[in-house]
């Protein structure tokens, strides 16, 4: 079982940042695959980031340039930095775990981007 909590959200002008954090429960989050996924109200969930084990990260096309991906294995901790945040951004963020064929989420931490 894998508990994430996850932190950082808040309310921002277009063109600021946040950084959102995610800790994972537990002595096996070195070989997690990590996830930072959003939902716009009204729209489906959607992943936003993901960085594997080995540290190999992909991102959604809509926040390439924008959004870093980052693990610190020692703190058990994913980091989403976003910068040049866009009205569009606006959702709950959710982070994920893989492991042993499951996908663990957290309770989600709220992003609100004014224009």
């Amino acid at each position: 079982q894998v508990q994430l909590v996850e932190s950082g959200g808040g309310l921002v002008q277009a063109g600021g940042s946040l950084r959102l954090s995610c800790v994972a429960s537990g002595k096996i989050f070195s070989i997690l695959g990590m996830g930072w996924h959003r939902q716009a109200p009204g729209k489906q969930r959607e992943l936003v980031a993901a960085i594997n084990s080995g540290g190999s990260r992909n991102y959604a096309e809509s926040v390439k340039g924008r959004f870093t991906i980052s693990r610190d294995d020692a703190k058990n901790t994913v980091y989403l930095q976003m910068n040049s945040l866009k009205s569009e951004d606006t959702a709950v963020y959710y982070c994920s775990a893989d492991w042993s064929y499951s996908r663990y989420w957290g309770q989600g931490t709220q992003v609100t981007v004014s224009s």
